[in-house]
């Protein structure tokens, strides 16, 4: 996930510069828009997860559950979603749950105009209100026939990109608001990735906080298992179990006679409900 959106080659190219435990309860910062609601009871997993751009099939994750990682982030849709998907169905998501995993849905949505490269899907001041709201509403959609339950989190991927365009930035976070209102909308949690240099810099970072994801998944490559040693924002951000750190990229690793190359994770944040 070193660069989400492209395809496996492309992926590497273009970013070549803990025990496990699962709580049901609230723990999570309070999600705006969320208080009318009644919640399902959120699924939270603590300890080692990793990323990879397609679904490893089903005899890969049953050797790879091992202990030393404990969830997998699956991308679930989005028109910017670099690889195929053709392991993860329903009945996918339902084995690999039935083995022992916990699953991070990832959605690929709209990239800003202001980024470099090039992504199928653009979103720009005229259309990110509009776009978020499509994508959001799609992205519940592709989670619920995956087996996802409500009250899941769905993890919005927004990659690098100039935050100081402050109409770049702007538009983005319009985006972004959209986007949770449709999740929001029918009852599954907003997560985030993206870059503390970027992306996510500028969620934590922002002055109106209204309807912007609860949770917060930050790439920062330093290769510290940690979530609150290099937080770079305030202590008091994200907590409660709502924070996520992609610390290392490109591992290639085995287990079991099973070689996948994954990015690896930090997990103390919602995960899907399933089953």
């Amino acid at each position: 996930m070193s660069s989400h959106r492209h395809s496996k080659k492309r992926r590497y190219a273009a970013w070549a510069a803990a025990g496990a435990a699962v709580v049901a309860g609230a723990g999570a910062a309070a999600q705006n828009s969320m208080a009318a609601t009644t919640w399902p009871a959120q699924k939270t997993f603590t300890g080692r997860a990793f990323d990879t751009c397609a679904a490893p099939s089903l005899n890969a994750m049953k050797a790879w559950h091992t202990g030393f990682y404990g969830a997998a982030a699956v991308y679930i849709g989005g028109k910017n979603r670099g690889c195929s998907q053709p392991n993860l169905t329903a009945s996918w998501v339902k084995s690999v749950s039935t083995v022992g995993w916990k699953l991070i849905p990832l959605y690929v949505g709209a990239q800003p105009s202001c980024q470099t490269g090039s992504s199928p899907e653009k979103l720009t001041a005229a259309t990110a209100a509009s776009l978020g709201a499509t994508d959001g509403a799609d992205a519940v959609a592709k989670a619920s026939a995956l087996g996802m339950k409500a009250g899941s989190p769905i993890y919005l991927d927004m990659e690098s990109y100039d935050v100081t365009n402050k109409a770049c930035n702007d538009a983005v976070l319009t985006y972004v608001r959209a986007f949770d209102k449709a999740l929001h909308a029918k009852t599954y949690r907003t997560g985030y990735y993206g870059f503390t240099s970027s992306s996510a810099k500028a969620v934590a970072t922002a002055t109106d906080k209204t309807d912007l994801p609860g949770n917060l998944w930050y790439a920062l490559w330093d290769k510290k298992n940690t979530t609150t040693t290099d937080w770079p924002w305030g202590a008091t951000q994200f907590t409660g179990h709502s924070r996520a750190h992609q610390y290392m990229v490109n591992s290639k690793e085995s287990r079991g006679g099973y070689t996948i190359t994954v990015d690896r994770d930090a997990w103390d944040a919602p995960v899907a409900i399933t089953g």
